[in-house]
C-alpha cells in the first residue's frame, strides 16, 4: 500500500517535555532522599502525563501516603518553567513541511491530555497542520494499548499499512506495533537509555533521513542512492 499519512507522538518527539518532566520529578525525589535512574524512569514513559509510579516510589520509600495533588501542582509548575526554553525537536518542522508538500495526512497520538497537547502545539505554531489529534481524553486505554493510533487512523480514513508512526518511548512503540503501523523510533535524551527492538526502524534524530526514505522503507522499497 502507498503511504498516505504520518502519525506523531507528542511528548519527547515533537517537544522535549520529558527531560523537563524527569528533572521536575528528580528535584522532588531528592527532597525525599530518593534516587531514580534514567533507565528506570524511561521505562515508565508513554502511559500518561502524570505517572502514578512516581508517587508510589515516594510512598514506598517513606512508608505512608503523600498529598499527591499538592505534589502534582508543584511539580507541574516546575515542569512548565523548564519547558519554556525548549524548541521543536530537530527535524520535526522539516518532516511536516515535506509531508504537506506531498499531500500526506498528519496526525498526533498522545497519552497526554488534550489541553496539554493542543496548548503546546498552538504556542509552537503547529496546531493547524494536523488533521487528527487524539489524546488520553479520547480513549479508554492509552499506550501501550493501540487505541490512540487506531483512532487517528480512523479519523484520517487510513489503513495501518498506509501510515508511518514516529515514537520515542517503549510504551509508544508497543502501541504502534499493536496497531500494525510501520514504526520509527526516535529516542530522546531520556528514552535513548532503553533499546527498542520492536520498532521497524530506529534513528537518532528526525534529521537523519528524508521523508522519501522513510516512505521507501515503510513500503519495502530499496532506498534511492
Amino acid at each position: 500500500m502507498t503511504i498516505m499519512g504520518l502519525i506523531f507522538d507528542f511528548d519527547g518527539l515533537i517537544l522535549d517535555t520529558e527531560t523537563a518532566m524527569f528533572r521536575s520529578w528528580e528535584e522532588i525525589f531528592t527532597e525525599y532522599g530518593i534516587t531514580v535512574s534514567l533507565v528506570e524512569w524511561a521505562s515508565q514513559l508513554g502511559i500518561s502525563t502524570d505517572h502514578p509510579a512516581a508517587y508510589e516510589i515516594i510512598e514506598k520509600h517513606i512508608g505512608e501516603p503523600i498529598d499527591r495533588e499538592a505534589i502534582q501542582a508543584r511539580r507541574t509548575q516546575r515542569e512548565l518553567e523548564l519547558i519554556k526554553s525548549e524548541e521543536v525537536m530537530p527535524g520535526v518542522v522539516d518532516l511536516i513541511t515535506e509531508a504537506r508538500a506531498r499531500g500526506l495526512c498528519l496526525g498526533i497520538a498522545s497519552s497526554s491530555d488534550r489541553k496539554w497537547v493542543i496548548g503546546h502545539l498552538t504556542k509552537l505554531g503547529l496546531y493547524p497542520f494536523f488533521a487528527s489529534i487524539r489524546c488520553a481524553d479520547d480513549v479508554s486505554r492509552t499506550k501501550p494499548a493501540p487505541d490512540l493510533y487506531l483512532a487517528v487512523l480512523h479519523d484520517m480514513g487510513l489503513k495501518p499499512d498506509q501510515a508511518i508512526a514516529f515514537e520515542d518511548s517503549l510504551h509508544g512503540v508497543e502501541a504502534v506495533r499493536q496497531a500494525g503501523i510501520f514504526c520509527v523510533a526516535v529516542p530522546n535524551n531520556v528514552t535513548r537509555h532503553l533499546p527498542m527492538p520492536e520498532a521497524d526502524l530506529t534513528v537518532n534524530s528526525l534529521l537523519e533521513m528524508k521523508l522519501e526514505e522513510y516512505i521507501q522503507m515503510a513500503q519495502g522499497e530499496p532506498l534511492n542512492k
